[in-house]
């Protein structure tokens, strides 16, 4: 843990910060308290501040950025029909589609809506779940790239961006691609950076 003012972690599920409906979900998987990289970056990233994250796969990485985007999205109260509000870059489809999983089964309770944009499936069943509105888009970059060319996606509202493993996609070569796509974000977002393997 690195930096100036860092905020205390938090330590228990019932601190009163985390909303009941929530809540709920994460009593309902069965988690006894926070996992260290939970306790350390919730805070952060609830204070709107920008995090690198590192910790080992299997140590709570996917809902230490998702409840924060979560309790982001509750306090934005954005239109689903203008775009997303979240987005979470991943460099593969099989990441992608559990880090879905995640946000259906946490979001579910609080009505947060999520899609999934990979490559290798088709594209309608993911335009349309775009056309009906979602809070979520959890996308691999290259499939993202072709969706914003067809202007069947707007990114004008995404104010938390996420990017999952982020050094494995740097080393998988998209870097082009996440430059464009970061292109089409304000630049007033929060940025979280999540990797179990980020070099020294």
């Amino acid at each position: 843990m690195q930096g100036d003012n860092v905020p205390a972690p938090i330590t228990e599920f019932d601190s009163g910060v985390i909303p009941l409906d929530i809540l709920k979900e994460i009593q309902r998987a069965g988690f006894p308290s926070p996992t260290p990289i939970q306790a350390q970056s919730w805070p952060i990233a609830l204070l709107n501040q920008d995090v690198v994250a590192i910790a080992k796969t299997g140590s709570g990485k996917t809902l230490g950025y998702l409840l924060p985007g979560f309790m982001h999205i509750k306090r934005m109260q954005n239109s689903t029909r203008s775009g997303p509000t979240v987005l979470v870059l991943a460099p593969t489809r099989e990441l992608a589609t559990q880090i879905l999983e995640e946000a259906v089964k946490f979001g579910r309770s609080s009505r947060i809506s999520s899609t999934c944009l990979y490559g290798g499936a088709p594209k309608g069943p993911q335009l349309r779940d775009l056309e009906r509105g979602v809070d979520v888009v959890v996308a691999t970059p290259g499939r993202l790239n072709d969706i914003l060319e067809m202007r069947k996606i707007s990114l004008k509202q995404v104010s938390y961006l996420v990017l999952d493993e982020a050094d494995r996609m740097l080393d998988m070569g998209f870097e082009p691609q996440i430059r464009k796509i970061v292109r089409d974000i304000p630049s007033g977002r929060q940025t979280l950076m999540y990797t179990a393997t980020w070099p020294k």
